[in-house]
């Protein structure tokens, strides 16, 4: 046989070969980022802070830790985009007129968000809801599950359309700290 042709020069790519995408964050950073991204969708809520937002979360997780239900925390940067996917689609601004309205709706969001990516088969409903009504609860779910559906297996079967929903959750903030940075490495 004949020898292999020699390596292209470094730099250069031929046609059609793929071209790769590097999209990193740190886990803060993306939970920064969530947090903007929902106090300007929910622009009617003048004294929102993202760091509401963000305990919010924490507070979730924590408990879910604390109780046992989960072995690990849930805030990771894969976690968080699919989180990010489920809010830009569920959270209309102009729907949510108070803070108790948005944590209702984001925590659906997040109960969703378990279900769907968490490592545990099921999970307790009590962390998740912050009304009396349940069946408001689970009517937001079914609701957000019959439009989402698709995008929710699309996100774990498509990589570029995960890469897409990263840097779309990226650019709702302003960077970050450099800590703990978590890279995807797509070839296109």
């Amino acid at each position: 046989g004949k020898p292999p042709p020699p390596p292209p020069p470094a730099g250069s790519r031929a046609s059609g070969s793929p071209r790769r995408v590097v999209v990193q964050a740190s886990t803060g950073e993306l939970l920064r980022c969530l947090g903007d991204f929902v106090c300007r969708r929910c622009y009617r809520l003048k004294e929102l802070s993202p760091g509401e937002l963000i305990s919010w979360f924490r507070s979730v997780d924590r408990s879910l830790l604390l109780q046992g239900w989960q072995d690990q925390g849930f805030i990771t940067p894969a976690n968080l985009v699919f989180v990010y996917l489920l809010c830009r689609e569920a959270l209309r601004g102009e729907d949510i007129g108070s803070q108790a309205e948005l944590q209702a709706a984001f925590l659906t969001c997040l109960y969703l968000a378990y279900s769907y990516m968490g490592n545990e088969i099921s999970y307790p409903l009590k962390p998740f809801l912050v009304e009396g009504d349940k069946g408001r609860f689970w009517e937001r779910c079914l609701g957000i599950i019959q439009r989402l559906s698709a995008k929710m297996l699309r996100i774990n079967a498509d990589p570029h359309y995960f890469t897409q929903l990263f840097q779309d959750l990226k650019s709702e903030g302003e960077g970050g700290d450099g800590s703990k940075h978590w890279t995807i490495s797509l070839d296109r």
